[in-house]
């Protein structure tokens, strides 16, 4: 895995990890030993962080390795959800890190087994017109893992029935701001539904985020009637003149 280019050392992705588990606290997407982060290390092998371990009290050595052959390494034994963790990493290319997190309202949706249909444009951001929400199975096993796997098909983030919410990007810390995006959506959807009747976005509509989205953030991106003036600011015009 790379940052700004430059490969990140076996020490800096485990910090990474650290990283991202304690910022899932911080932001309230996590709350006790509950959730999980891994980076991918290179195609076979990726660090994962400990099962049932304070996010406050970890230190690099307990952040395990693992290959895709279910082979761990280190002093701490990994994460019970490790399989999803490895499975997404070997069907996607495109994905180098992963959070699972268990974030209030996301949660409480998934418990209704409901997913985010497409009631706001920013839905989008996970990928596609819809969030989905795999059935429901038990934690860490692979039934939970093939699920998982088939709801994040052509998305970025999906629920998981009864239990929480995956993350993916191309690094920790986009991973771990999707997931807040995803519980910022959840809380959206929660309201509007106590409202009343909600307004779902049509295909043709989604279809013109998801493309709109495709070059969000990117200042080579092209907007007519928007021009580029350079890089320096021009000077003001003197007083008077």
């Amino acid at each position: 895995m790379s940052a700004g280019g430059a490969a990140m050392t076996d020490k800096e992705l485990r910090q990474a990890v650290i990283a991202a588990c304690r910022a899932l606290a911080q932001r309230g997407l996590s709350y006790g030993t509950s959730g999980n982060v891994s980076v991918r290390r290179d195609e076979r092998r990726f660090f994962v962080s400990p099962t049932g371990m304070p996010y406050d009290d970890l230190e690099l050595d307990d952040i395990s390795l693992m290959d895709i052959d279910g082979r761990w390494f280190g002093r701490r034994r990994p994460s019970s959800e490790w399989r999803f963790h490895r499975d997404v990493f070997a069907s996607r290319n495109d994905v180098a890190a992963i959070v699972h997190t268990h974030s209030p309202k996301a949660t409480s949706l998934a418990c209704t087994g409901r997913g985010i249909p497409a009631f706001h444009y920013m839905v989008a951001v996970a990928g596609g017109a819809d969030i989905r929400c795999a059935p429901y199975f038990t934690f860490g096993t692979q039934e939970l893992s093939d699920a998982a796997v088939a709801a994040l098909e052509g998305r970025r983030a999906c629920l998981l029935g009864n239990h929480g919410v995956i993350a993916v990007g191309a690094n920790l810390p986009a991973a771990v701001a999707l997931a807040g995006e995803i519980e910022n959506l959840a809380a959206q959807y929660c309201a509007a539904l106590a409202i009343g009747e909600v307004r779902i976005l049509d295909d043709m509509q989604m279809r013109a985020v998801v493309e709109k989205f495709r070059t969000y953030g990117r200042t080579d991106a092209t907007d007519a009637g928007l021009v580029f003036g350079g890089a320096d600011l021009p000077s003001t015009p003197a007083q008077g003149s």
